[in-house]
């Protein structure tokens, strides 16, 4: 399982690339593994502005749906629009081409808040 160290996560299991005031947001290896097959993923806020761990979308798969949560506040600048055609790429590449959302972080000191590699790795027994 992967678990790049230049990432953050949560207990939620999402990743989050920060680049400036830029966040790229994802589901992180583990999470994929965890759900199996996803078949689609709905997100209708982009424009909002949504509030640290509160549900941004659903992330849908052969057995279950799980709601994906903000990792930290911002607008919703960018859906990753190839997902509506190949949800799969969240299984195959979840840290690359299955990206979810970007973000414009509004507050900055979330970071603080989410856990390094290593963290998130013990969080999930790996």
């Amino acid at each position: 399982m992967n678990f790049p160290a230049d990432l953050k996560y949560t207990k939620d299991h999402e990743w989050v690339r920060i680049e400036g005031d830029i966040a790229t947001v994802g589901i992180t290896d583990f999470a994929q593994s965890e759900l199996g097959d996803i078949v689609y993923v709905d997100v209708n806020t982009v424009g909002d502005t949504v509030e640290k761990e509160a549900v941004f979308g659903t992330v849908e798969a052969v057995k279950t749906v799980s709601d994906l949560f903000m990792p930290v506040s911002g607008e919703i600048l960018e859906l990753n629009d190839g997902l509506e055609s190949t949800p799969e790429t969240v299984n195959k590449d979840p840290y690359g081409g299955g990206w979810m959302i970007k973000i414009r972080l509004s507050n900055p000191a979330d970071i603080d808040g989410l856990l390094s590699a290593d963290a998130y790795k013990a969080l999930v027994g790996a």
